[in-house]
C-alpha cells in the first residue's frame, strides 16, 4: 500500500493548476493518442492500473518522448505500483522539456517525490539524498514553493538531518494557512521529526453516516482501524460479525473503528448498516474510486489498516485476520502517551 505516495501526491498534483491541463499536453502523434486514450479508461477502473501505465509509457515513447501528460501518469501510477524506473523516466523527461521556471520548479520536485517515495520503500539514504539535490533545483527555479519545502523536510529528516528538516518545516508553516493539514503535520514535525521517517497515514476528513466530521490528525492519541468493505461482497460480510465484535470488545477504550464502504449505491448502503446494526462510524465513499479508497490503494476487500496512536500504519491485511492482539499492545502504548488526567476520565 503506497501511503507515503498517496500523502505526496496529494500535495503533488494540488501544487500546480498548470499539471492538469492534460488536453494542450497530451500526445500529439495519432497512435499515441488512442494509446493515451485507452490508458486513460483502463486507470478509471483502478483495478487496471498496470496495464494503465504500460500504455501511458507506450503513448510517451509513441509521441517521442514528449507526451507531457504520459509523462505525468507515468510519475503518479510508477509511484503508485513501485515501478520506480517508469517514475523516474517520465520525470526525467518532464524535466528534459521544460523551458520555463515554472516547469523547470515542478518537473524536478516530481522527480524528487519519487525518489522519497522509493527512498521510503527501499530504505536507502541515497535517494533522499538525491531528492534533496532535485528539491533544491526546483527551489532555484521556483523559491515560493511550500509544497517543495515541505518535501525537502521529509527528505533532510529521512537521512538524519533532523535540525535541517525542522528549519525547512518552520519555513513551510510560515507559508501555509493555519488550517492547511500539511502544516499541521509539518508543526508535530518540527517537534517530532521521527515521525517524518515513519509511514504516517494522509491527514484525511470524512463525514460519517451520522454527521459526524473526522480527520486523521483529529484521532491523534487513538488507534485507528480503517476498514474498507462493501455490501456486495461476501467475504467482507463473513468478517462483519468480527467487525463487530472489535467495535464492541474495545468501546471503551482509545480506539476508533471506521468503516469506508465502496459501494456504488448510498441507499442500500444505508438500509444495511442500519439493519445490521453497524453503530460505529461509517462512511460512504462510491467505490474503489473513491477518495480514500485511491488514497489508500485499496484494490481488494475485505481489507484493514491498523494505525498507531502517532498515526503511523502498524499493519496492513487483506481478508479477514486476527488483529486483536496488535490493537491491545497499539491501545496499551496509546494509553502511556495520555496524561494522568486524560487517563483517568
Amino acid at each position: 500500500m503506497r501511503v507515503i505516495s498517496a500523502c505526496l501526491l496529494l500535495a503533488l498534483f494540488s501544487a500546480a493548476p498548470a499539471l492538469a491541463q492534460e488536453k494542450s499536453e497530451g500526445p500529439a502523434d495519432e497512435k499515441a493518442k488512442k494509446t493515451y486514450a485507452h490508458a486513460v479508461e483502463e486507470s478509471k477502473s483502478r483495478r487496471d492500473l498496470s496495464f494503465a501505465l504500460d500504455d501511458f509509457k507506450k503513448a510517451d515513447k509513441q509521441d517521442g518522448g514528449h507526451c507531457k501528460a504520459c509523462q505525468r501518469q507515468m510519475v503518479k501510477y510508477g509511484i503508485e505500483l513501485s515501478e520506480w524506473k517508469t517514475a523516474e523516466l517520465g520525470a526525467a523527461e518532464m524535466i528534459a522539456d521544460a523551458k520555463e521556471a515554472k516547469d523547470i520548479a515542478l518537473a524536478h520536485y516530481q522527480y524528487a517525490v519519487a525518489l522519497v517515495d522509493e527512498g521510503k520503500e527501499k530504505h536507502k539514504d541515497e535517494y533522499f539524498s538525491h531528492a534533496h539535490d532535485e528539491i533544491g533545483k526546483a527551489l532555484a527555479a521556483a523559491s515560493n514553493f511550500p509544497d517543495a519545502i515541505f518535501l525537502d523536510g521529509m527528505a533532510l529528516a529521512s537521512i538524519g538531518q533532523d535540525d535541517a528538516a525542522k528549519s525547512r518545516f518552520e519555513q513551510f508553516i510560515k507559508a501555509r494557512p493555519a488550517d492547511d493539514p500539511q502544516r499541521q503535520r509539518a508543526v508535530r514535525f518540527i517537534d517530532r521529526p521521527e515521525l517524518a521517517r515513519a509511514r504516517m497515514v494522509p491527514n484525511f476528513s470524512v463525514t460519517t453516516a451520522d454527521g459526524r466530521k473526522i480527520s486523521m490528525d483529529g484521532l491523534q492519541g487513538k488507534v485507528v482501524l480503517l476498514d474498507f468493505w462493501a455490501t456486495w461482497c461476501g467475504p467482507c460480510r463473513e468478517a462483519l460479525p468480527h467487525i463487530q465484535q472489535v467495535a464492541k470488545k474495545f468501546k471503551d477504550e482509545p480506539l476508533v473503528v471506521l468503516s469506508v464502504s465502496l459501494d456504488n449505491n448510498e441507499h442500500e448502503w444505508r438500509e444495511f448498516i442500519e439493519k445490521h446494526e453497524m453503530t460505529w462510524p461509517q462512511y460512504y465513499d462510491g467505490g474503489f474510486t473513491g477518495p480514500i479508497a485511491r488514497m489508500f490503494g485499496v484494490r481488494a476487500i475485505p481489507h484493514t489498516f491498523t494505525v498507531d496512536a502517532d498515526g503511523v500504519l502498524q499493519e496492513e491485511h487483506v481478508g479477514d485476520a486476527s488483529i486483536e492482539g496488535k490493537l491491545k499492545k497499539l491501545i496499551a502504548r496509546a494509553h502511556e502517551l495520555q496524561s494522568p488526567a486524560t487517563a483517568s476520565k
